[in-house]
């Protein structure tokens, strides 16, 4: 082929520029928008200013911009447009849309442009409008790529007609270089197809002059298989097969070249019905006949010697680069011991935009001077669809390195043996980004004294020999605030520093997504922190708001998602349903519907992929942003969507099915279990008491995070409300007491909201026990009468049976004693029909202390022993020690003491084994009493101390005051007056505020002290 070709014209509207078209006035200045304006249009179209990517909008807008761009400067009619972008039938708004795209177009690439014409500075549009038409000026020569390709291939005319075959080709590689993917990819309309049919085969007719000058310069061998490629591509493409037969014939393959001619021939018969065009018929003779004139060229001019080469091709640091102080000095120093080791290896894994690139870049670019030689730098892909093969990155490495073309061998180990070569003697970083896994690095390793590689990829590489793993997690809250305050500014953030916070937890103190948010927040000068808040507030909107750009948090996430293989995906889906914290295996298996060792197997997959955490040893946890793509996901992909209710379903019945075991394993023979709602998916089993009380502490929160979900659906409702009541434990702990409560109230509210009366009553059993343990006796009595009712109108005789008993104990704190003894009488009645004999022990004690209070100190012991007996009969331990409490009140009474000491030591310790803080502390109290009944007030001091502290935030304040007065009686036994008189006065405010006739009694002790 004689010469390089030149770009097709375009086909070009009648009508040309006029003279009296605006024109860049002469010595206007150029704005620095548009200066720095650079447009691609050899594949996507998209727009940078400087080094910052400008969007470009809808493919609509986009394609817009492309028509305008491949005019080169000339004006586009509103016509000429619109039939550019829909062809023959336009939409019936297209003007408008027309014009919309315009204005937003000149909006992105001229921002400042509108403020500085209004403020009378001298500016040209680069988008202008004018005869009813727009046109794209006033852009710098190399501006666009297209423009860059047109200058590149005329240069490489010049250097093959002046017989510098090797310049020539080295400027066409730089100009097919700029081609990235499909001309105006994605660009809709007529006009952008003709211009990706025109652009397209200029590009073929380039590479068809590159590779007839690579078989110039004898480069037959290495062109083979570029053509076969090609022809493949292209069958019809006459000149690419006479290219290749050419190329095998100087290769020694004949009978190859011979048959390439064959099948083009049949081929075109086939196909269009005609026979090859004459030069390559032409070849096939010469071929046959040997001519001397197709031999290799005699003495191909050589490439000039590679001279020494450093790259630097590591991308740019944030200027805002913030915190990661320690693991930057960990990587900083593990490069600066580079020399004098074989390779130094750091890999860094992590979830998608949780900074690894960033911290890369920024640490390699600290450790410059320890690599003279160079920094090679590669974006592996690993997270996309098709990630970077090794051998092409080993083959731009060599390049960058000095190899020429021509040395550089084609299979991956040949390549890798020579970069390793290459590397010897010379200190060379190499920063390998975004890897898929270590299959893909290995070959990518210098392996020589001196060099350093630095890997980052979302998969924690295990296998990676040698390599010094890092896991990088989540910023602080405090790194989170400052990289928020750098990128805002700290006059915006200083003034809303809460709502700061609320900003970069919803963020989940994940870097990308706080640049994100940040950068939206600086972008708009109208809005306020508080208001960037209350936005990623909405949790089903979160994701969405976190976008800016090209840059997007759920993009981010989705690269990871689409590596997954469809059992992976289907638990990263139904994972993210189930609220809580986090999630043990069993349950996690439970959501799955898989065995346990099969739900390990793909939790810990999912863990080398950074999309789930390990939280502790067979526990699991999502980032709060992964969660709510997971659930985008589950509401997007799961099928059919039933099972997304069936999981959470699963789930419900695992944690139901355990809690009851608990309540049976801690409660011998109570019927609660018997009457609890019935469960398809099995819970654990439970091989002792301790086991089971540290599962029941140990889930608190995401078995209470479950009940709470499941409270939003009818049909799983009532399983929710049962499991409350079987893990009712959790309202006498202490540590889980106000998530209980709050549940409690909820399913309370879900219940009486659907109609569900028999499902109200159990919830409101819950909430009694609440109300009882905090001591708001009031609160207690009316919940527990409208349970009864409810109960009764259901026939629900379990809940009556509870509701009379806790009726029976309030009254006693109310000093309503013939109606606590009515109801207790009942509720034994009731618990005997049940068949229920540990309900009617638990009624017996109490109303063993209805029979303290009204003076019958015989018959409350008799009836404390008989639920002893009773509880003891059963193995019923932890209900025994309430039966021991309560005897060991009445002996208290009796006058006593050494066996009341005794049954309260021993319930002290069932109490205390089994993690019942309000009782531990109550038996505390208690013993407190008896020691002051024995004349002991240092230990009853002691004992009523321990009890205060036990029973912080727990028990209520009514508890809290008993308590301080039995304290302050032991103190004023010891001698310390002042103390005491504290304790009687803090006491009697807490009985005044509640109205507690308790008050008068306390302020008779205070009367003595104070008159003294």
């Amino acid at each position: 082929m004689d010469g390089v070709p030149r770009v097709p014209e375009q086909r070009r509207p009648d009508s040309t520029p006029t003279p009296s078209e605006p024109s860049t006035t002469p010595g206007a200045e150029r704005p620095a928008e548009a200066a720095a304006l650079r447009f691609s249009v050899l594949g996507p179209v998209r727009a940078w200013r400087g080094d910052e990517p400008v969007t470009t909008g809808s493919p609509q807008q986009r394609a817009l911009l492309a028509a305008l761009l491949l005019r080169e400067g000339r004006t586009a009619t509103a016509a000429e447009l619109i039939d550019a972008l829909w062809g023959e039938e336009p939409p019936s708004q297209a003007l408008a849309a027309v014009r919309t795209y315009a204005s937003r177009l000149r909006k992105v690439l001229d921002p400042g442009g509108e403020a500085r014409r209004s403020g009378g500075t001298a500016a040209t549009a680069v988008l202008v409008s004018e005869s009813g038409g727009y046109a794209v000026r006033d852009l710098a020569e190399d501006a666009l790529d297209l423009t860059v390709v047109q200058d590149l291939a005329t240069e490489a005319e010049k250097a093959r007609s002046a017989g510098d075959l090797c310049h020539a080709r080295a400027t066409l590689r730089r100009a097919l270089a700029l081609w990235d993917g499909e001309t105006l990819a994605g660009v809709p309309g007529p006009y952008a197809q003709a211009q990706r049919v025109r652009l397209e085969e200029w590009r073929l007719q380039l590479v068809e002059s590159r590779l007839d000058m690579d078989l110039e310069q004898g480069c037959h061998a290495e062109a083979v298989s570029e053509l076969t490629a090609l022809t493949a591509a292209h069958p019809l493409r006459e000149r690419l097969r006479e290219l290749l037969m050419l190329a095998l014939y100087r290769s020694g393959r004949q009978a190859e070249a011979l048959a390439v001619y064959a099948d083009t021939r049949r081929l075109l018969a086939d196909e269009l019905g005609v026979d090859p065009r004459p030069g390559l018929s032409e070849l096939q003779q010469r071929i046959l006949q040997a001519d001397p004139g197709l031999a290799e060229p005699s003495s191909p001019a050589p490439e000039p010697a590679a001279a020494p080469v450093r790259p630097a091709q590591l991308p740019a640091t944030v200027p805002d680069f913030t915190g990661r102080s320690g693991f930057v000095r960990e990587l900083g120093d593990i490069l600066a011991s580079a020399e004098g080791r074989v390779m130094a290896v750091s890999a860094l894994a992590g979830i998608g935009g949780v900074g690894k690139t960033t911290l890369a870049v920024h640490v390699a670019h600290q450790a410059r001077a320890a690599f003279p030689d160079g920094q090679l730098y590669v974006d592996l892909q690993g997270a996309g669809a098709r990630a970077a093969e090794p051998e092409t990155v080993l083959g731009s490495f060599l390049r960058a390195l000095g190899t020429a073309d021509s040395a550089i061998p084609d299979s991956l180990e040949e390549r890798a043996a020579l970069y390793r070569s290459v590397l010897a003697g010379r200190r060379v970083l190499v920063l390998l980004d975004n890897a898929r896994d270590a299959a893909q690095v290995r070959p990518l390793l210098p392996g020589t004294d001196g060099c350093a590689a630095l890997v980052t990829s979302r998969v924690r590489m295990l296998d990676l020999a040698g390599a010094h793993l890092i896991d990088l997690d989540v910023m602080s809250p405090d790194e989170a605030l400052a990289l928020f305050t750098k990128i805002v500014g700290e006059e915006r953030v200083a003034s809303e520093r809460k709502a700061a916070l609320d900003v970069v937890a919803a963020c989940g103190f994940l870097p990308l997504a706080i640049r994100i948010a940040a950068s939206r927040l600086a972008a708009r000068r109208t809005w306020t922190v508080s208001v960037l808040a209350a936005k990623l507030a909405d949790e089903r909107r979160r994701l969405d708001e976190l976008q800016a750009g090209d840059l997007a948090v759920k993009a981010t996430f989705e690269l990871g998602y689409g590596q997954l293989e469809p059992a992976q995906a289907r638990a990263f889906r139904l994972l993210g349903l189930a609220d809580g914290p986090d999630i043990s295996l069993a349950a996690a298996a439970a959501v799955l519907d898989l065995p346990v060792e099969d739900t390990e197997d793909l939790l810990e997959s999912l863990v080398d992929t950074s999309l789930l955490e390990s939280a502790a040893p067979g526990r699991y946890r999502f980032h709060d942003l992964v969660r709510l793509y997971a659930r985008a996901c589950a509401e997007r992909d799961e099928l059919p969507p039933s099972e997304r209710g069936s999981a959470l379903s699963r789930l419900l019945d695992f944690y139901l099915a355990s809690a009851a075991g608990v309540y049976a394993i801690e409660r011998p023979g109570d019927r609660l279990v018997d009457h609890l709602e019935p469960t398809s998916y099995p819970g654990l089993r439970f091989d002792n008491r301790h086991a089971a009380q540290d599962w029941l502490y140990a889930e608190a929160i995401c078995l209470l995070a479950c009940v709470r979900q499941a409270a939003g659906r009818p049909e799983t409702l009532p399983r929710a409300i049962d499991m409350l009541w079987a893990a009712h434990d959790l309202s006498e702990s202490g540590a889980n007491s106000k998530e209980y409560e709050a549940t409690a109230q909820a399913l309370v509210g879900a219940a009486r909201s659907h109609g569900l009366g028999r499902a109200e009553a159990r919830a409101l059993m819950t909430l009694v026990n609440v109300h009882h343990v905090s001591g708001r006796f009031e609160r207690a009595e009316e919940e527990a009468e409208r349970a009864i009712l409810l109960a009764q109108e259901s026939d629900d005789l379990l809940p009556v049976c509870w509701a009379r008993n806790a009726r029976g104990i309030i009254a006693l704190y109310q000093n309503r004693h013939a109606d606590g003894e009515e109801h207790l009488s009942r509720a034994i009645e009731h618990f005997r029909a049940l068949g229920d004999r540990p309900g009617v022990a638990a009624a017996l004690c109490n109303l063993s202390r209805i029979h303290l209070a009204t003076g019958r100190t015989q018959s409350a012991v008799a009836l404390a022993q008989e639920g002893i007996d009773i509880y003891d009969a059963m193995g019923n331990s932890l209900r025994g020690a309430n039966a021991r409490y309560a005897l060991g009140l009445a002996l208290t009474q009796s006058g006593e003491l050494r066996s009341a000491a005794d049954r309260l030591q021993e319930a002290l310790e069932v109490f205390r084994d089994s993690r019942q803080r309000l009782w531990e502390g109550m038996s505390l109290f208690r013993l407190a009493e008896v020691d002051l009944a024995a004349r002991r007030a240092a230990r009853a001091a002691a004992n009523a101390e321990m009890a205060l502290t036990v029973l912080r935030g727990i028990g209520g304040e009514w508890r809290r005051g008993n308590v301080l007065t039995v304290l302050g009686r032991a103190l004023s036994g010891i001698g310390q007056t002042g103390r005491a008189q504290v304790c009687w006065q803090e006491a009697a405010g807490i009985y005044e505020e509640l109205g507690s006739p308790e008050a008068a009694e306390v302020r008779a002790l205070l009367s003595p002290v104070q008159a003294a």
